[in-house]
């Protein structure tokens, strides 16, 4: 019946509808969103014990990743609400900027985080977890039917979703020395890209790495300058209103010119610039020898020193990710300030790992070489653990969605950072870990953090998840919302009533009557003098939303004519049997690009790398030729 390489390998008695490969950030979010969506799950994992395991840094968040976060929530994802309960530290960055590019952070316990979304796992209706790492890929006639497992498993299935991480074929480096780990010490995956290879996959090699870990009783901290976080904190998912947690500091140190004296003495010893180490490293969160390389002017690095857990006195120096060796780590964190006397509880490494060059992926995250079979996290080409989760539920999401045979979950580059990611990913590809951050997104202003609930309530109460309650709560703070605005919009403010309150505040007065908007629209007024020139009962997360509406609007309407532009083009679909062969006016160039990609509209086609606007004008042609003679082939 089925072609499996591994002689010894047992049918499992039990079929399921959903495989999860792999149980890190992609692979928890993955699994749980198909299990609550009906589907029979199994989530394979190497280590039961490394559920959720933050591999790098102990955080959860930052610029634009924190956009993603929020919108997995609103999708039924669980990574929100779990840093919420957690968290160590929560903080709101860019504030000095437009909400557009605020964006959340939190510092995270580890060790709580890790255990209550194994918890959570464990208890979810519909999913079953297996320590087993999954070694072969079982194809039919073009679509994946069950995964072989080292221990000689086979599992049935209707579709799988791979999130294995770092782990596939993972080499870890420290120095010169390197040994086989898809992480520290922990065994990796030697032959799930094989049989990716076999079914007929490209598959490329990326590195990424971390820091060492300190002890922190070993850190002058009187030396360095506190950082402490928001205060009250603002949480992360939309379902929680309040954290109380303690919140703790973390520590700023700086690296100096004699750091960088020791890093450059050492680079003969580094896999990096000795040409051990080949593959491509992140390009937005460079190595500790890369910043002293290629910023050779700066004389000193930002280095921040971060709890892993409330417990433990383990200390991550964010900003000093390395693969030097063991010596060299110890000698430049010692030439630290603050750190004179510091020792390593875990030294800093690189890993390099296979992925599958995420153009070979339609816009649903499903292969287009195997159909049921979807690819989500790192396997991906991407970099952090928030561009995984978000990759993980948008995969889960379609498994389910493609197993019970209904329309998939397909976001535009318009809706949310999640489309815009994913159109990056599958139209453009990438040659470097992906890392999101706001300037990838056109529309900004319509992509904030504030409105992710309401871009996306619509679609999670469609595909069921979503509670009916909580998606009439929105809708009915929305008009409340529209209702507010309504009544600013036909409302004045007068000089002998206004000018009193802006004087002390130093804001300009008004010499005329004005229109209240147009006062709200002033850079200097914020919430607290908002709700002091409107009276209302509205909480300050509403009067925020109206706030940013009104001071943003006629920017936001730019941006909606844009997207109307852009919609035009989404929706212009091109035909899955259509043959860009025959598109002789088309450069040959071109057409060996749309092939490779097969693009589904003609607004991903216009986003391909060398895809130019004549060469769209002549395949919209070819299009409508094409629907033409199909037209009246039926007729």
């Amino acid at each position: 019946m089925f072609h499996v390489e591994q002689p010894s390998a047992v049918i499992y008695k039990r079929s399921f509808d959903v495989i999860v490969v792999g149980a890190g950030h992609a692979g928890c979010e993955a699994a749980l969103i198909s299990a609550k969506m009906g589907c029979n799950t199994l989530l394979l994992t190497i280590s039961v014990d490394k559920i959720a395991q933050m591999s790098c840094n102990p955080a959860i968040g930052g610029l634009a990743k924190g956009h993603l976060v929020k919108e997995l929530d609103i999708l039924g994802g669980q990574m929100a609400e779990n840093i919420d309960q957690t968290g160590l530290q929560f903080k709101i960055l860019n504030k000095s900027k437009g909400p557009a590019v605020w964006s959340s952070r939190a510092q995270a316990d580890m060790d709580a985080y890790r255990l209550r979304m194994k918890k959570i796992i464990e208890n979810q209706e519909n999913l079953l977890t297996r320590q087993e790492m999954a070694d072969e890929l079982i194809v039919e006639d073009g679509h994946i039917c069950g995964i072989v497992t080292n221990i000689g498993n086979f599992y049935q299935t209707k579709a799988v979703v791979l999130t294995p991480g770092t782990f596939m074929k993972g080499t870890i480096w420290i120095g010169m020395n390197k040994y086989s780990a898809g992480r520290a010490w922990e065994m990796p995956s030697q032959k799930l890209s094989d049989s990716l290879r076999k079914i007929g996959f490209a598959v490329g090699r990326l590195k990424t790495g971390t820091t060492p870990r300190l002890d922190a009783r070993t850190i002058d901290f009187s030396k360095l300058e506190a950082d402490w976080g928001d205060n009250p904190p603002v949480p992360f998912s939309f379902r929680i209103n309040k954290i109380d947690r303690p919140i703790r500091p973390c520590y700023i140190a700086h690296t100096n010119k004699n750091v960088h004296d020791i890093i450059r003495k050492n680079l003969d010893r580094s896999p990096l610039y000795s040409g051990k180490i080949t593959s491509i490293g992140p390009r937005y969160c460079p190595s500790i020898e890369d910043k002293v390389v290629k910023f050779p002017d700066r004389d000193s690095h930002h280095v921040f020193l971060e709890p892993q857990t409330a417990e433990s006195t383990e200390i991550y120096p964010d900003g000093l990710s390395t693969s030097l060796p063991y010596d060299v780590q110890l000698a430049y964190l010692r030439a630290i300030r603050g750190l004179e006397d510091v020792e390593i509880i875990r030294p800093g490494y690189a890993v390099e790992y296979d992925f599958v060059p995420p153009t070979q992926l339609y816009p649903t995250f499903e292969t287009k070489l195997v159909k049921g079979l979807f690819n989500a996290g790192q396997i991906n080409g991407t970099s952090g653990y928030e561009e995984a989760a978000a990759q993980g539920i948008y995969a889960g999401i379609n498994a389910a969605c493609f197993v019970q045979k209904r329309s998939p979950l397909i976001l535009n580059r318009n809706e949310a950072y999640l489309g815009v990611m994913v159109d990056d990913l599958v139209t453009k590809g990438t040659k470097e870990p992906y890392r999101m951050f706001t300037s990838r997104a056109e529309y900004r202003l319509m992509l904030r953090e504030d409105n992710a609930d309401i871009r996306l309530a619509q679609k999670a109460f469609d595909l069921g998840l979503m509670p009916k309650e909580r998606y009439d709560e929105i809708m009915d703070r929305e008009h409340r919302l529209a209702e507010h605005i309504k009544t600013i919009k036909k409302s004045y403010v007068v000089p002998s009533k206004i000018n009193r309150l802006l004087q002390k505040q130093n804001i300009s007065p008004v010499s005329d009557k004005t229109p209240m908007d147009k006062l709200l629209r002033r850079p200097q007024i914020d919430i607290k003098l908002f709700r002091k020139i409107y009276k209302t009962d509205c909480s300050d997360d509403e009067l925020l939303r109206i706030l940013y509406r009104i001071k943003y609007e006629p920017f936001i309407k730019k941006e909606q004519r844009e997207i109307e532009k852009f919609t035009k083009s989404e929706k212009l679909k091109i035909p899955e049997d259509f043959s860009y062969e025959r598109c002789s006016s088309l450069s040959i160039e071109v057409r060996e690009k749309l092939n490779e990609i097969r693009p589904v509209t003609l607004g991903q086609a216009s986003r391909i790398p060398g895809i130019t606007p004549a060469a769209i004008s002549i395949l919209m042609i070819y299009i409508k030729r094409y629907r033409m003679l199909h037209k009246a082939t039926e007729k």
